[in-house]
């Protein structure tokens, strides 16, 4: 699948150092420790990297109530503690039916997903087999590797069926975008040549697993990305205290570089200091009554954050302080230093993840969608955007006033008596019910079922309007519904 210029690969039938869990220790070349080990990486892989099978079925964007046609993929995993399998969400996203082989072996083994984080791109399967599990054995996380260290990345990539296992040089370490999320987080950059079918297979160092390759450039041959190890602890950590991933933590905010001199002064930074000017912050963020706009946040737990949202790393590297925040475990205490009209302050929050406006993935569950009189009330999300040739994609910066917040559109109209002169009123949000601001999809769902006069009324952006008689409007829904073959004129969740 690919997402803009970077793609999943699955195939398609300091003194601060403390503060960064997984830097490497200095003092041992790496050249000698390899020497060193006891296993060879391809020792390692033939009891661990297994090749992942998946029948996946997506439902439809633009008609939530219908299911597409399944699809087969590929993608790798290996063994870790515990008798389980670690791999990418996107290998298993939305799937009905998941099978695992492990090296040498001609059985698929049955597999069940135990745990997804599609923030991160990760996901825990499990076999209840002991045939399978036997001579398995588990891989151990090791520590972010430093520039220029090789690699081995080990896999079930195109081209063939056999295992595979490639090396390469770490280029760079930073936050980047995740394709599968779009969320921002901790990557390591590798020269090694990733392809699809490589994806959720375990790149290796000194007998450690440093990562698990996930994504690709798709115009360069020779870049992949792979989730570095402070993440992947992150979400097994989750899981195993939580029973789920519950996500990332963030602080909800939106931020100015300081680089401008004149800019420093105006907001009465001293020549020493550093920081970023809060532009915006969450409603749903647990700083939203802390911070102000034009604070300007000048460290997080101690630690300095440079003009330009940075902060030290390791020996002369530096990373996004989003970095900082995202290790966070959810409801822990997190220091944060600004500074206010030219003093300074020190808050402590208790940091949560926080919700966005406009959901950017949707997997491994139904959509949501209402149908009243012909028109098709949905949720905006990003996947509708993907898929839309009218919209604009603003909403992507807004944030939600209040919890449980969505904007709701009319993707289209189911043309009948009822509707007609209203067929060109799609992709537009609804912004209130007779005179009512609509909350989210459910909320319009209960003024419309529960209106008790005659009349409907739907105000939408750019001023258009809708009007409608509620009793004719009932009676027109179920003989739409019959004739356009659509089980329910309403998603499961709305019912309950």
């Amino acid at each position: 699948m690919s997402f803009g210029s970077v793609r999943c690969l699955i195939i398609r039938c300091s003194s601060n150092l403390s503060n960064f869990p997984g830097t490497v220790t200095p003092g041992i070349p790496a050249g000698f420790r390899s020497f060193c080990s006891k296993y060879s990486v391809t020792d390692l892989a033939l009891n661990s990297v297994v090749k992942v099978f998946c029948r996946s079925t997506k439902s439809s964007v633009l008609q939530p109530w219908q299911k597409r046609l399944p699809h087969r993929s590929t993608g790798s995993g290996f063994v870790i503690t515990g008798n389980k399998i670690l791999t990418n969400a996107h290998v298993v996203a939305d799937h009905t039916f998941v099978q695992v082989r492990k090296h040498g072996s001609p059985t698929k083994y049955t597999a069940k997903v135990q745990a997804m984080g599609h923030e991160c791109d990760l996901a825990i399967l499990v076999i209840n087999s002991k045939k399978f599990w036997k001579d398995m054995k588990p891989l151990d996380l090791g520590d972010v590797p430093s520039l220029y260290e090789t690699v081995s990345v080990v896999g079930y990539p195109q081209g063939g069926d056999n295992i595979s296992i490639t090396k390469g040089v770490v280029s760079r370490v930073e936050v980047t975008k995740y394709s599968h999320s779009q969320s921002k987080l901790m990557t390591t950059q590798i020269d090694a040549a990733i392809n699809p079918g490589n994806s959720g297979g375990p790149v290796i160092m000194d007998n450690k697993v440093v990562g698990v390759a996930f994504q690709g450039l798709s115009r360069s041959q020779n870049t992949g990305y792979i989730i570095p190890t402070p993440v992947v602890n992150h979400f097994l950590t989750s899981v195993e205290e939580n029973g789920q991933f519950v996500g990332f933590c963030s602080l909800g905010i939106t931020c100015q570089h300081m680089e401008n001199t004149h800019f420093r002064n105006h907001f009465k930074m001293s020549p020493k200091m550093t920081g970023i000017r809060i532009r915006k912050i969450n409603r749903s963020s647990s700083a939203y009554n802390i911070l102000k706009k034009d604070d300007i946040l000048l460290a997080i737990d101690g630690v300095p954050i440079e003009n330009d949202e940075t902060v030290i790393f390791r020996k002369k590297e530096r990373i996004n302080f989003s970095h900082l925040v995202s290790m966070k475990k959810p409801g822990e205490k997190t220091s944060l230093k600004v500074l206010r009209e030219g003093k300074k302050h020190e808050f402590n929050i208790n940091i949560t993840p926080v919700e966005s406006l406009l959901p950017v993935y949707q997997f491994d569950k139904l959509p949501s969608y209402y149908i009243f009189a012909g028109f098709v009330f949905l949720p905006f999300t990003k996947p509708y955007l993907d898929c839309s040739y009218n919209m604009c994609d603003c909403a992507l910066k807004h944030m939600p006033k209040k919890p449980g917040e969505q904007i709701v559109i009319i993707s289209q109209v189911l043309e009948a008596d009822v509707s007609v002169g209203y067929a060109n009123l799609t992709d537009l949000q609804v912004k209130k019910v007779n005179g009512v601001q609509v909350e989210n999809l459910k909320h319009l769902c209960q003024l419309i079922e529960g209106c008790c006069s005659e009349d409907l009324r739907l105000d939408l952006e750019g001023a258009f309007a809708i009007t409608l008689n509620q009793n004719y409007a009932k009676k027109a829904t179920a003989k739409i519904l019959k004739r356009y073959g659509i089980p329910s004129a309403m998603s499961k969740d709305l019912r309950s």
